[in-house]
């Protein structure tokens, strides 16, 4: 009897082992996987990114009639007001980071302390762009960690220009609008080459809510804040 309860607990302890080992490897190759389409990306455009796919699946079921709108477009065809803009709404320090602000991680950890869920991430426009090119919009700090990972392996692999024209043709601007080529032609009808310092300022602010301020393009909040924006993008730095 004692030998034979001796088995099964070697039996189970062999099936736990067998499963941590199991998902070591799933872990280990998914890491491999977004490093090589990282460095993939250093010399080829991205196609599509996760949100886009999510959101093409939802328009196919929801709103049918609506379809994902997106066309690349060189870093050097688009307007140095938006660049400007979104680096001074989002992250002013995004030429000198290393790709996380410590200090923004911690108050948003403390925020969300305060308010008992995740209602903030700190997040610099390399996590942004982490975060969309591989991940989904469910709020965890599992995800936040993921987050940080690919973080580092795009601050690796990527000068920061490259970065940034990646998520310039990337981001989300609306319901099924993405990157700065979609949104100006779905905002204004010109080209991103051609986006004021205004317009960028509003479609900078745009950007934590997008899908929101498509729905409310006369927002109060949205005029105030691109004043604010549009007075600070001199001042900000790009890549260079």
């Amino acid at each position: 009897m004692t030998r034979m309860r001796g088995k099964a607990g070697k039996g189970i302890g062999g099936w736990v082992l067998y499963a941590v080992a199991v998902c070591a490897f799933a872990w280990v190759a998914t890491q491999a996987y977004y490093f090589a389409q990282i460095a993939l990306w250093a010399v080829v455009d991205p196609s599509s990114t996760a949100f886009m796919r999510a959101d093409a699946w939802r328009l196919a079921q929801d709103r049918p009639d609506l379809e994902i709108q997106h066309q690349w477009v060189p870093y050097d065809r688009i307007s140095r007001n938006l660049k400007r803009a979104i680096i001074a709404s989002e992250d002013a320090n995004f030429v000198n980071n290393k790709g996380y602000e410590t200090d923004a991680i911690l108050q948003a950890w403390e925020r969300n302390k305060k308010r008992g869920k995740i209602v903030a991430g700190g997040s610099t426009i390399s996590q942004q762009l982490a975060r969309n090119l591989f991940l989904s919009r469910q709020k965890s700090y599992l995800r936040k960690g993921q987050e940080l990972i690919i973080t580092w392996m795009l601050e690796t692999l990527l000068d920061k220009e490259r970065i940034y024209e990646i998520y310039l043709n990337s981001v989300e601007w609306g319901n099924g609008v993405y990157g700065a080529q979609a949104a100006a032609r779905y905002y204004y009808r010109c080209a991103a080459s051609q986006l004021t310092a205004w317009q960028s300022a509003r479609l900078a602010v745009m950007l934590p809510n997008p899908k929101y301020f498509d729905q409310h393009r006369s927002s109060a909040y949205l005029s105030q804040r691109a004043g604010v924006i549009a007075r600070r993008m001199g001042a900000a730095e790009l890549p260079h």
